[in-house]
Parts: structure tokens; sequence; C-alpha cells
């Protein structure tokens, strides 16, 4: 069965957050005591690979942002992944399996400090605006909540230098627990148990499904019913 030797993470939150700062360190931290250059850590600015790997689709004009092709990026990024070792920085994090992934670190910055750091980007205003909403409505917190078990989301504040330096320590320990607790590794394969039971949910979302679809063809008939009486 395949495995990986060390662990994926995910860093992501708004953008503005500063993902790729907390990225870019942790890796250099982690593989400063690696010696083996196969099983380094390596930062996968997902923005630049999706570019790279040719897994953009279109171009949204009115939030001037890339849209990206999921399925091919997923595809594309898979064997990384089974490898191990991928520090993963994006704006989202929903789409990854879970599988695959160890920990999920979602970054939350202030509103005020958010603006400031989006409008030194040159970011316009309804895209600013955008992301200041998915901010204060918890948009990618949530996702991560929803995608993931509990054990491995954490989320942790990103307002100045000295909270990404903890942050990222707080990381590398986290890291070092991880390889002490699995020396073997884990496997890349779905549960059994989780695959059986994710199929049976599916199973009876489709019959729930399909129950309110014959429950709205019944009301529709009555509507008619009562239509002609009138």
């Amino acid at each position: 069965m395949s495995r990986r030797y060390i662990p994926n993470i995910i860093i992501t939150g708004t953008p503005g957050c500063g993902k790729t700062s907390h990225a870019e360190d942790l890796v250099s931290q982690l593989n400063e005591e690696r010696s083996d250059e196969e099983n380094k850590f390596q930062h996968f600015s997902i923005s630049d690979i999706a570019k790279e790997r040719r897994c953009i689709e279109s171009y949204d004009k009115v939030l001037d942002t890339s849209v990206v092709d999921e399925d091919k990026l997923l595809d594309s990024l898979e064997p990384d992944l089974e490898k191990g070792g991928i520090i993963v920085d994006w704006h989202c994090c929903d789409i990854f399996p879970e599988r695959l992934i160890d920990l999920v670190v979602v970054l939350r910055t202030d509103n005020s400090l958010l603006f400031e750091r989006l409008k030194k980007r040159g970011y316009k205003d309804n895209k600013i605006q955008e992301n200041i909403d998915c901010e204060i409505m918890e948009v990618i917190a949530q996702e991560a909540r929803e995608s993931y078990i509990p054990e491995i989301v954490i989320e942790l504040n990103s307002n100045s230098v000295e909270e990404m330096e903890e942050n990222v320590d707080r990381i590398a320990s986290w890291t070092a627990n991880w390889l002490k607790d699995h020396p073997d590794g884990v496997t890349n394969e779905l549960d059994p148990e989780i695959a059986a039971s994710a199929a049976a949910a599916h199973e009876d979302a489709e019959m729930n499904e399909e129950s309110e679809d014959d429950e709205d063809d019944e009301d529709f008939g009555e509507d008619e019913e009562e239509e002609d009486d009138d």
C-alpha cells in the first residue's frame, strides 16, 4: 500500500493573511535538520502551481482572478501529496482529499489589517470587500471544519511578525511530534470503513432527494387539481 512518511500540511486563509510567509518560513525551519534530500518538505503555492501545470480554465474579470480547474489540479497534485511533505499554500482547502492531509492551519487576520494589506497589493475595491466579507463570515474556517476531522484543524491569529514566528514554531513542533508518532508513516489509501460510511451517506442523500422530488410532484398534482376545481 502507498504510504507517506512525512506529513502534508495545508496553510489556508483569506488572501492577505500571511499564508505564503508562514509556508516559506515553515519549510525553511523544517528542512534545516533534514539531511535526506528525498524526504524534504516543499512549499506548494497553489496559485503558481496551477499556472505552471496549466490548470487554469478561465479568468474572472469582475474579481480580477484566475479560475482553477480543480479536478485537473487534484489529478496533478495527488502523486506529490502521496509522497508527503507538501506545505499547501492556498485560500481554498476543502478540495483536497482528507486521506492525504494531516494538518489544516486556518490563519485569521483582523479586518483593518486585512484591508491595509490588500490595498497595498493593489486589489480592486470589490475584491477587497469580498475578501473582508469572507473573513467576517468565517467562510474558509467553516470549510475546513466541514471538510476535515476536528482534530487536524487549528485556527491561528496572523496579525504581526511575532504571531507568525510563534505560529511557525508551533506547527514545526506539531510536525516533530507527528514524525515521532508515525515512525512507519501513514497510508495514502482511504480507510475501508470510512469509504463504506461515505458511500452509505451518499446513497441516503440520493434517496432523500428522490423522496423530496416525489413529494414535490404530488404537491404539484394537488395544485393542478385545485386549479381545475376553481
